[in-house]
């Protein structure tokens, strides 16, 4: 089956918004990466509920970002600790922003997608979990700072 552009970026952002989930479930639940990643492959990604079937999440980076966060969780979490004001370490925010920011982190890293576009993608997350709407600017702000940080050279010597 060959997938068009526009399918391939819509599962690609689904595998996001399911690697913030998996990646706030490990932390709640104190399970492994390799049973989060089993569990929503086999019953998350692309299942089927009552108001309607889930986006079908592109395997290959839902394992990419869940291998990444966990590997370089704790230079994922220094990163997202530079970015966020002193008063509030990573370990005092939100776990749902923490997931966020680690499999932000994660795909920065990984350096296939642009800078952009990750911080574009994850505040679109951000928005599917914010309360009230103040959310998002928290995260495009910290996210921005994250990929100045992480790929200095995608923003040219103007920032």
């Amino acid at each position: 089956m060959t997938l068009s552009n526009n399918q391939l970026r819509k599962m690609k952002s689904a595998a996001r918004l399911y690697a913030v989930q998996a990646l706030f479930q490990m932390e709640a639940s104190g399970q492994t990466v390799d049973q989060v990643t089993r569990e929503f492959e086999d019953h998350r990604l692309g299942a089927v509920y009552e108001d309607g079937e889930m986006v079908e999440g592109h395997v290959d980076t839902f394992r990419g970002l869940m291998e990444r966060a966990v590997d370089d969780q704790a230079a994922i979490d220094q990163m997202t600790d530079r970015a966020l004001v002193a008063k509030w370490p990573i370990a005092r925010i939100d776990p749902t922003w923490r997931a966020l920011f680690r499999a932000a982190g994660a795909e920065m890293m990984l350096g296939q997608t642009p800078p952009k576009v990750v911080i574009s993608e994850f505040v679109a997350v951000a928005e599917a979990f914010s309360a009230d709407g103040k959310e998002p600017k928290f995260v495009n702000a910290v996210l921005d700072h994250m990929a100045r940080e992480a790929q200095p050279e995608a923003f040219g010597k103007s920032s």
